[in-house]
């Protein structure tokens, strides 16, 4: 088969698990898989064909690819010398039956190979620069068409296709056997031009990267580089390979879903083979000679044999030799003695007929011949100067032909034109490990550090001194190092030489072997003037298996959770105080209008490191920006000790402050509800909201705790309109609402009960009984002193009760109002009477200014400006007022109600003169100030009354008249304020 695999033995991987320590280092999931990646690698091997043409733009060349590139056919013995490995040709030779070359060798196809590539150069003809111009602007795909179609009906079934890949003449077919396919992963595939202006595609390589087993990194790279015999031409062509090389990048791989940030180059990979039509010549040789050499070799008609044909023309072929090439062996061969050979001591030696046989050994076979030519072939030449290809490729043993160049049709017959083209090789299979890169790198850097020692010393001026003594270090001199620094470049080998498999430690730190099969020409194949060279590759490599892997992710996974979980910071939320039996919810009841209600949370650090969290502020809209309170604003937080005090070191964040418990501390959470914006309070009235919503504890590299709030709200009179509360009954409003199950607002088809909201006529009644009552204990308590601010009680810049007793009174009147229960026993009786009258100014307040429609609608505020523009010099102007306000029966009443207690009061707090009741105290407060006549005093208590009268109107006039939204205008702010003001001093007298 393709590929085999070992999974039912369990064998040993190649690499072993890495310790990775899960509670002291944050691994992603695809590190911690990664690093036990030897619970689920298994070796498999597999075979690797590589086949490279150059097919002319001929026709008819499609149909020879089956028979040589996937049956292995169109090889002949007499043309090469095969190294086949026994084991290898007995398992995968392929005689077939009929087959019309009974001479050649069979090597490695069919189903034998895992993975097919085909490097095919001028598929198409460009030679015509009509046809090329055409190609540049339109994409012509008939080229890769044929070939797919001729390649896949040779291969076997179930062959797939990895890449198809047509850069003008240049095409790269790569086919997986169905073993293989399913692990192939991150191809990527690039197309490098360097033709004219080195970036036109007449020349250049495409380019393909590719995974093999989640493991293995193989590049293959198709080629054709400058054609021409000249100086000038190899020197393009080592450009075109160094430009071919430094373009070459790689999308980023991509592992289990993480994909790397960068790409990869060649180079990155862990093996790379390098094929096509490199273009390199012969140097240095007469193509006439080299052609007649060669030509009797493919005719058989050179042999030295005795018993065969003498050498042609009696004399032998001299070949010359480069200067590059002085080391090699020269060409004259030695013929052996036909008499036995004696020792030095007369005794007969071993009969050479009993050693093995080795073509090269034999100076009349092909393979000596090829020897003696191969050291003038550019290619190795470059190589050895560190032009191309010198970074680690190498070439597996030459034993065959040249490829190029042929006269079509012909089998063994060189290029009979008027050119007469010299035989090359132009047609190679070049091939690159990691370890082979890496040791170029090796040696390059000694070399550098040679260098630079070399010039160090000659900065000291000692390189000719005889005497210096130098230090000789046994880790880094001896003979195994380079003689010269051309020996770097390229080493040279043996062409007959089996080199074996050779390990390589891939880039994810496997341990993978390559071994080179076969590396041969297809002399038999004349349908193009190039003959079309093999390679196979044994390569046993580390595969990632799917099912195991997947294991390893699962424990890896339900490890790392676990891991995670343990050095998370972990608390414990418990709900106390509340009505709920939920331990993450909160609920507060009954939740009434100003009431402020408070449940607590306990929270506790269960887990095992430091824990910091902190409520999350929720975000405002940007209208309810600089509201106290809001929808969104109804809700606070607050931390305290266990034993109620504020926790120390806390910052503030949010609705709260920032927490800190090491592991065991505890803390309370104060979750407060109260409902104070207008807005808000009109909403839950109408049912367009509840008393619901969800904090968010949120714990810093930890996870959020998600705590539900809740409460019943409780219908207020509160955040209506006047048309509304005239048809709630005497039972107040919750009564009425819960009888009749009522959701939202009052209907306007109800029964009308008052002709104006009872709710205004409960307040002003008892802010004028307080009112006397404050007079009273003034007179009579000497603890006791009213402010004499004209605006008192009215304006909240007078009042001098404390905060908190003003909330908790308030709250009190709100349910008194909302209950239908009388207002001053409401109130506590130990609090002082202008404190209880102070309150109730601010209830009066809040309810006028909750109405949603005003005492005075805009409507009848755009009338009355009509109307009456000028009050100031209008006689009788509260009777017009009100004629106006008559269109609207419950508002003009509820006018009436609010000026005329507002005007009593006023009249209550400014008396003219003392009553002679008064109590002595009183007397004696009097009797310190100037007197004065009683005309004047009646004056003076005249003045101070407007003076009330006008701080009233300027309070009340923005709250009664509705006059409009925003920003008013001075000329409006004091129209409202004279309308009240009328109203007021209608009712001296």
């Amino acid at each position: 088969m393709a590929t085999t695999t070992t999974e039912g033995t369990q064998p040993a991987p190649s690499i072993d698990s890495e310790p990775v320590d899960l509670g002291a280092t944050p691994y992603s999931l695809a590190r911690a898989v990664h690093a036990r990646r030897a619970e689920y690698v298994r070796s498999r091997s597999t075979r690797i064909k590589i086949g490279t043409w150059n097919v002319a733009a001929c026709p008819g060349t499609d149909k020879d690819l089956e028979q040589w590139f996937v049956d292995s056919r169109g090889l002949d013995r007499d043309f090469t010398t095969l190294h086949v490995d026994e084991t290898t040709a007995g398992e995968t030779g392929r005689a077939k039956a009929g087959d019309d070359d009974p001479e050649a060798a069979q090597i490695p196809g069919g189903s034998d190979i895992g993975l097919y590539v085909l490097g095919l150069q001028e598929v198409v003809d460009l030679t015509l620069p009509k046809e090329y111009m055409t190609r540049v602007v339109y994409t012509d795909n008939t080229a890769t068409e044929k070939w797919q179609a001729a390649i896949e009906a040779a291969m076997p079934r179930g062959y797939k296709l990895v890449v198809a890949e047509q850069m003008f003449g240049l095409l790269l077919l790569i086919y997986a056997s169905p073993e293989i396919a399913s692990t192939i992963s991150n191809v990527s595939t690039k197309q490098i031009g360097t033709g004219i202006g080195s970036w036109l595609a007449n020349k250049g390589a495409v380019v393909t990267r590719l995974i093999l087993g989640d493991t293995t990194r193989l590049v293959f790279v198709n080629c054709h580089l400058a054609s021409g015999a000249t100086s000038a031409n190899l020197d393009r062509r080592c450009a075109d390979a160094k430009q071919i090389a430094s373009r070459a990048q790689f999308d980023p791989v991509v592992v289990a879903g993480v994909e790397d940030e960068d790409g990869e180059w060649l180079g990155d990979e862990d093996f790379a083979f390098w094929f096509g039509d490199l273009n390199f010549r012969l140097d240095s040789l007469p193509g006439e000679d080299i052609r007649r050499l060669l030509t009797l070799h493919a005719r058989g008609e050179y042999d030295l044999d005795s018993s065969k044909q003498a050498p042609p023309d009696g004399e032998g072929i001299i070949v010359m030799r480069s200067s590059e090439s002085q080391d090699e062996a020269t060409m004259n061969p030695s013929l052996h003695s036909q008499e036995p050979s004696k020792g030095l001591g007369g005794e007969s030696l071993p009969d050479p007929d009993d050693f093995p046989e080795d073509p090269s050994q034999d100076p009349t076979s092909l393979q000596a011949t090829l020897d003696s030519i191969l050291p003038h072939d550019q290619l190795r030449r470059v190589m050895k100067d560190r032009k191309a290809f010198h970074d680690g490729w190498r070439e597996g043993p030459i034993t065959f032909l040249p490829t190029y160049k042929y006269d079509v049709g012909t089998v063994g017959l060189f290029d009979s034109s008027e050119k007469q083209r010299a035989p090359s090789w132009c047609d190679r299979i070049l091939y690159r490990t990691r370890k082979d890169k890496q040791e170029y790198e090796k040696r390059v850097s000694e070399e550098e550090d040679t260098k630079k020692k070399d010039d160090e010393m000659k900065s000291r001026g000692i390189e000719d001194d005889d005497d210096v003594l130098f230090t000789y270090d046994p880790d880094t001199d001896g003979e195994d190092q380079p003689k010269t620094t051309t020996d770097l470049g390229y080493d040279e080998y043996d062409e007959n030489e089996d080199p074996g498999a050779e390990d390589v430690i891939t880039k994810d730190g496997l341990h993978d072997r390559i071994k080179l099969d076969i590396y041969t020409s297809h002399q038999r194949i004349t349908s193009s003037d190039h003959k079309p060279i093999t390679s196979v590759f044994t390569l046993d490599y580390d595969a990632v298996v799917p099912e195991l892997r997947s294991v390893v992710h699962a424990e890896v996974a339900k490890e790392l959770d676990r891991a995670e979980n343990e050095g998370r910071p972990c608390i414990t939320v418990i709900a106390e105080g509340g009505r709920g039996h939920d331990d993450n919810a909160v609920d507060f009841g009954d939740v009434q209008f100003l009431e402020r209600k408070t449940c607590s949370l306990t929270i506790a650090n269960t887990g095992g490191v430091g824990a910091t969290f902190a409520f999350v502020e929720k975000p405002r809209d940007d209208e309810d920006e600089g509201e106290e309170s809001s929808e969104t604003g109804w809700l606070s937080t607050s931390f305290s000790g266990p034993d109620g005090v504020q926790s120390a070191g806390g910052a503030k964040s949010g609705n709260g402050t920032t927490v800190t418990l090491e592991p065991g501390e505890t803390v309370i959470a104060h979750v407060t509800a109260c409902v104070t914006s207008v807005s808000h309070l009109r909403s839950l009235n109408d049912g367009n909201a509840s008393i619901e919503d969800v904090l968010v504890l949120r714990v810093e590299e930890g996870r959020d705790h998600f705590i539900t709030v809740r409460g019943t709200w409780q219908p207020s009179c509160f955040g209506r309109s006047v048309d509304e509360l005239i048809r709630v009954p005497d039972g107040g409003i919750r009564s009425f609402v819960r009888e009749r199950a009522i959701e939202g607002s009052i209907s306007y088809d109800t029964d009308q009960k008052f002709s104006a909201p009872q709710e205004l006529f409960k307040i002003t009644t008892a802010m004028e009984d307080l009112a006397e009552r404050c007079i009273a204990d003034e007179a009579m308590l000497g603890d006791i002193s009213l402010p004499k601010a004209p605006g008192w009680p009215l304006d909240p810049a007078t009042w001098t009760a404390p905060i908190h007793t003003q909330e908790e009174l308030g709250v009190a009147l709100v349910a008194a109002l909302d209950t239908a229960k009388p207002l001053l026993p409401a109130l506590p009786l130990e609090a002082p009477s202008p404190h209880k009258l102070e309150v109730l100014s601010s209830i009066l307040l809040l309810f006028l200014s909750s109405l949603t429609d005003g005492i005075i609608p805009y409507h009848l505020w755009v009338k009355l400006s009509s109307s009456l523009p000028n009050l100031a010099t209008t006689p009788d102007a509260k009777f017009k007022i009100l004629d106006v306000l008559s269109a609207a029966p419950a508002h003009n009443i509820a006018l009436v109600f609010l000026t005329t207690a507002l005007s009593r009061i006023a009249a209550e707090l400014t008396p003219v003169v003392p009553t002679a009741a008064a109590p002595p105290s009183i007397q004696r407060r009097i009797s310190f100030r100037r007197a004065s006549p009683a005309a004047n005093a009646e004056e003076d208590a005249s003045r101070r009354r407007k003076a009330k009268e006008r701080r009233f109107a300027e309070v009340m006039g923005p709250i009664v008249c509705r006059s409009g939204a925003g920003d008013k205008d001075k000329a409006t702010k004091e129209r409202e304020r004279s309308i009240v003001e009328v109203c007021l001093r209608q009712d001296e007298g």
